[in-house]
């Protein structure tokens, strides 16, 4: 049976309970929440402007797409090794089954990453890493258990905190 949430929509709808500059942070004010027997299925964390960095790592060359591929199907390889002992005659080894998986798992691997290089045309001729960041993440709380969640959290009872008397903020 799998567990159902509330669609979007619903969960967009609630309150903001608080905001962070790191998902770690509002991880941290759910896990507080949850230690203290919150009903956590109110909260939502939502990540607010998000961005898609990708980080340039280095030059791509036929040399480190050859060796990508080796050490991607080399471990393939070990893994469909192990795999075959389990169903292998008593005479064979699975340290046998294994070093010939990582074998012909290393050697596919290396055409394998030639191949898809060639492929490229040299139109994607460096490699990166891609991560998904959000200038903040707003925690979210359904209405009827805001309070409860702001004392718990150890938060004003309002959220934007209101003014305090004879600051900037006040009009």
């Amino acid at each position: 049976m799998a567990l159902r949430g509330p669609d979007s929509s619903d969960v967009l709808a609630r309150p903001v309970l608080a905001s962070y500059d790191k998902y770690v942070d509002a991880q941290a004010a759910v896990d507080t929440l949850s230690d203290n027997r919150f009903p956590v299925q109110h909260l939502a964390i939502v990540g607010v402007d998000l961005r898609l960095v990708e980080s340039v790592l280095g030059r791509m060359s036929w040399g480190r797409a050859a060796l990508s591929g080796l050490a991607t199907f080399a471990w393939f390889g070990v893994l469909i090794g192990l795999f075959v002992s389990f169903f292998g005659s008593a005479d064979s080894s699975a340290l046998q089954l294994m070093a010939l998986g990582l074998l012909f798992g290393a050697a596919f691997g290396i055409v394998f990453g030639l191949v898809s290089y060639a492929f490229t045309g040299g139109r994607r001729d460096f490699v990166s890493r891609q991560a998904l960041q959000a200038t903040r993440y707003d925690v979210l709380c359904d209405a009827e258990v805001m309070t409860q969640a702001r004392q718990i959290l150890g938060l004003a009872p309002t959220w934007p905190p209101e003014p305090t008397p004879g600051s900037p903020d006040e009009s």
